[in-house]
């Protein structure tokens, strides 16, 4: 089988591996049909992504069917549609105790620790497996990014008073921005590209959005009716956009680090303390916001159409990647079509 390996920044590279033919008792073989890009995947390809070491096959955000069951599988069946959830942890230590299985000590992500799916065929375990009836393949290689979207907004736990900021409109952001709408809060968007603005504009007419400038907090406070918000979601991974945000926070308000970059996050203390700031940070995604958000799309309160701008067939990933990064492009989600 065909696989597409990164074997140092800006290097692809198209290898041919055996098909996998051990399967464990508790795992399945899935044939890959779609793989959608991730901002992990486009950070690693210029050697900026935390966590990454190479050589690596990206990608871990998964459609796939089941072609075949270990012998201790139950509750699947060959023919199955289905995405994975990409995370394991190799000791179930405090944090995974406690539920946080997003988090914990010993995780590894598909894609970013080991081995990932931009390969025909992988096999997984099936308690990592998330069944998707009904949903199309487009919509399944969405719900990995989905998911990681509706824990931060888990992370925040919203009230019915509470004002949202989400500041980057990118696939994380917009999907922070579709589920904060759901619980029927004012939420607004801020970013530096118009054509994205013009996408939140577009699918959620009832999100007002903001382009970034040099009057960026008056247009704020003008926008949620002369006071800040009380929560912010930093979809951005940007240094100054991350340190920025504790001066547009209310009082009392919650910041929430969606997005993360290879360095530190200063903050000037009295204020952090005299805003009495909650800052949190939120990473991938547990099962619950699998479940959450594959029944959201089944139940159309979450639309995607439109998300997917760029479709790349798996033979032609390496000549048409590096166009994913020109701003003329107006990128929101490319997926590999396989």
């Amino acid at each position: 089988m065909k696989a597409i390996i990164l074997r140092e920044p800006g290097r692809f590279e198209v290898i041919t591996k055996e098909n996998p033919s051990n399967i464990e008792p508790d795992e399945v073989l899935l044939k890959i049909k779609r793989v959608s890009i991730c901002g992990t995947d486009l950070h690693a390809y210029k050697g900026r992504q935390p966590f990454f070491t190479y050589p690596r096959i990206l990608g871990h955000e998964v459609s796939a069917e089941i072609v075949a069951l270990g012998s201790e599988v139950t509750g699947l069946k060959v023919g199955d549609q289905c995405t994975v959830e990409p995370y394991r942890n190799l000791v179930v230590d405090q944090a995974v105790r406690k539920g946080k299985t997003n988090c914990g000590s010993t995780l590894t992500v598909l894609g970013v620790h080991e081995d990932g799916a931009m390969q025909e065929y992988i096999t997984y375990k099936a308690s990592n497996v998330h069944l998707t009836d009904g949903l199309n393949d487009d919509q399944i290689s969405l719900v990995e990014p989905l998911a990681v979207s509706a824990h931060a907004v888990d992370r925040a736990q919203i009230q019915h008073d509470d004002t949202v900021l989400v500041i980057g409109a990118g696939p994380i952001g917009l999907g922070v921005a579709a589920m904060a709408r759901l619980v029927g809060v004012k939420v607004i968007v801020l970013d530096l590209l118009n054509a994205r603005l013009d996408f939140v504009r577009q699918k959620f007419p009832e999100i007002e959005t903001i382009l970034l400038s040099d009057t960026m907090e008056v247009d704020i406070r003008k926008a949620f009716d002369g006071e800040l918000p009380t929560i912010i979601f930093d979809a951005t991974g940007n240094k100054e956009s991350m340190e920025k945000s504790f001066n547009l926070i209310a009082q009392g308000g919650t910041i929430v680090f969606v997005g993360l970059f290879v360095g530190t996050v200063t903050f000037d203390d009295p204020n952090f303390h005299r805003k009495e700031i909650t800052l949190k940070a939120s990473r991938s995604a547990r099962a619950v916001d699998f479940k959450k958000v594959i029944h959201l799309l089944q139940a159309g309160l979450i639309d995607t159409e439109g998300y997917i701008t760029h479709r790349i067939p798996f033979d032609h990933l390496i000549e048409n990647f590096d166009k994913l990064y020109l701003p003329e492009e107006n990128l929101i989600k490319a997926v590999i079509d396989f």
